[in-house]
């Protein structure tokens, strides 16, 4: 009778934890698919380039996104706009540096998605923990979304503002007299993200 009670008691919590356990489908985020293209103002103008995705995980249960993470590999960050070598590398180097995103310290930034909401007009907005420099803040990021094959395509743009994760640089919140060389706090991300089975 004590062996029957233990077995039953087994298959009771194996039932509980499988119930509350994972759920749905998981589709793995593609590089090759995957693009990400940043633009970044100041007073005298702009920059503009492209950054790679590494890799991910997107969690779908009923048709619908529940939850995932996309990396991006900080160590990749392109400028697209300046052709001479020189000038480019010295853009570059400082956006990997501390005034900027750290990279040394900080090779991968990360979204890590909590909830997808369907709007009115059939469009989305992803809500989620987004990780730069080691900084942590929610965010919600509109985007299209498309489910079909087996896989799963989100594109839109989001608009981030750098300061609030501790990049300051140039920034008139935290700067006075900067004149023409103040750099806006908002930068924009414009991404296509695919998963697939």
């Amino acid at each position: 009778m004590k062996k029957l009670l233990n077995t039953a008691a087994v298959l009771l919590i194996a039932a509980i934890a499988y119930a509350n356990g994972p759920k749905g489908e998981t589709y793995t985020v593609s590089q090759k698919v995957s693009k990400l293209e940043w633009t970044g103002k100041k007073v005298t103008g702009q920059h503009n380039g492209t950054i790679e995705v590494n890799g991910g995980n997107i969690m779908v249960e009923d048709g619908k996104i529940v939850g995932g993470t996309v990396n991006i590999n900080m160590n990749t960050i392109v400028v697209s706009d300046i052709k001479d070598e020189e000038m480019n590398g010295k853009l570059k180097g400082h956006l990997m540096s501390d005034d900027f995103f750290s990279v040394a310290n900080h090779p991968t930034a990360t979204l890590k998605i909590n909830e997808v909401k369907e709007q009115k007009d059939g469009t989305y907005h992803i809500h989620g923990d987004l990780t730069i420099k080691g900084k942590t803040e929610k965010v919600e990021i509109p985007a299209t979304i498309k489910m079909e094959d087996g896989k799963v395509v989100a594109i839109g743009e989001a608009t981030i503002d750098r300061t609030k994760f501790d990049i300051k640089y140039g920034s008139g919140k935290f700067f006075e007299d900067l004149g023409d060389k103040m750099i806006y706090d908002d930068f924009v991300v414009k991404f296509k993200v695919g998963a697939m089975k």
